[in-house]
C-alpha cells in the first residue's frame, strides 16, 4: 500500500462539499441529533451542536439529561432539546423510546460528547444498533466510541458505510482491546483494520490525524492544526462538524476529511492570532464558517 493521501487543497478540490444555492431551506441542509452530556459535564454537548450548525446543517436537536436540558435550551435557542431520563450518577439512563423517536427525524446522529461513563454510553449505542433509523448516519465520539468494540458486528450490520468513529489513541486502544503502545507502533495499519472491521470511516486523532475508509484500503492524513487543539472540548467540536457535514449531504469519508481539515485550520488560525496554546474549544466555532468554501 502507498502512503496516506494528504488532506490538502488538492484533496479538498477533488472532494467538494455539497452546494446549497439560493432557495435552499433548513430542511434540505439536514438535521442533526446530538446525544450526550452528563451532570459532570452539562455544557459539553453545546460545542458539538453548535459545530454542526456552524458548518451548515439546517436543524439541530440536543438530547441530554433531564436536569441539563432546559439550561441547554436557553443557552442555544437555535436548537430543539429533548430531556432524557437521568440516573443517580447524573448520566443518561436507558430511554429507547425517546431516542428512537428523535433519531428517525434526523439525517445524522452523533453520540458520546460529554458522557462521563462508558456504561451509559454503551446503553445508547446498543439501542441504536438494535433499532437503527433508516438511512441516518451515526458518529460515535468519546465514551461512545471507546465502548463500541464488542458491538462491531451489530454496528456494521446496522450502519455499515454510514458510521464514523472518532477515537484518540486511548479510545482506539479501548476500541481494539489493546494497549495504547500497540496502536502507536502501527497507527496506519490499526486504523485501516478498524475501519474494515466496523465498515466505518475511522479517524485516529493525534498530532497528525489519520482517516480510513470502510474498504480498509483508503487512508488520508492531516498533518495537524497545532498543539493548542489538545484542549477540553476540541474533540466535541470536531465530532459536531463531521455530523453537520454529513447532514448536509456529504459522503461520510468526505465529511470526515473536511471536518478534520476545518478543525485543524481553525486551530492554526487561532494559534496565529493568539499564540500556540491557551485558546478554548469554543473559540474554534466562529472560525468554521470562515473556512468553508464560498
Amino acid at each position: 500500500m502507498s502512503g496516506p493521501t494528504a488532506i490538502d487543497s488538492a484533496w479538498l478540490a477533488k472532494n467538494p462539499l455539497p452546494i446549497h444555492g439560493e432557495g435552499t431551506d433548513k430542511n434540505s441542509r439536514g438535521r442533526v441529533l446530538a446525544v450526550g452530556g452528563s451532570r459532570r459535564v452539562p455544557g459539553g454537548l453545546l460545542l458539538t451542536g453548535e459545530a454542526a450548525l456552524r458548518v451548515g446543517a439546517g436543524k439541530l436537536m440536543l438530547a441530554t439529561i433531564a436536569s441539563a436540558a432546559p439550561l441547554l435550551g436557553v443557552a442555544m435557542p437555535e436548537a430543539g432539546v429533548t430531556a432524557l431520563q437521568e440516573d443517580a450518577d447524573g448520566e443518561i439512563a436507558g430511554e429507547a423510546g425517546a431516542l428512537a423517536q428523535e433519531s428517525r427525524r434526523c439525517d445524522t446522529i452523533v453520540v458520546g460528547p460529554a458522557i462521563s461513563d462508558r456504561t451509559a454510553a454503551i446503553r445508547l449505542v446498543e439501542q441504536l444498533a438494535d433499532d437503527p433509523p433508516e438511512d441516518a448516519a451515526l458518529v460515535l465520539d468519546a465514551a461512545a466510541v471507546a465502548c463500541a468494540g464488542p458491538l462491531a458486528e451489530r454496528l456494521a450490520s446496522a450502519f455499515g458505510g454510514r458510521l464514523v468513529l472518532t477515537p484518540h489513541l486511548g479510545e482506539m486502544a479501548a476500541l481494539c482491546d489493546c494497549e495504547p503502545e500497540e496502536i502507536a507502533r502501527d497507527r496506519e495499519g490499526v486504523t485501516l483494520r478498524t475501519a474494515e472491521r466496523f465498515q466505518a470511516v475511522v479517524l485516529l486523532k493525534d498530532s497528525s490525524t489519520l482517516v480510513a475508509a470502510p474498504d480498509g484500503r483508503t487512508l488520508l492524513r492531516y498533518a495537524g492544526g497545532g498543539v493548542g487543539l489538545a484542549t477540553g472540548g476540541s474533540g466535541d467540536v470536531l465530532a459536531g462538524a463531521i455530523a453537520g457535514l454529513i447532514a448536509r449531504g456529504a459522503d461520510p469519508l468526505v465529511a470526515a476529511g473536511w471536518g478534520v481539515w476545518l478543525h485543524g485550520e481553525a486551530g492554526a488560525a487561532l494559534a496565529m492570532a493568539n499564540g500556540p496554546m491557551g485558546f478554548l474549544g469554543r473559540e474554534l466555532l466562529p472560525q468554521l464558517p470562515r473556512l468553508l468554501p464560498r
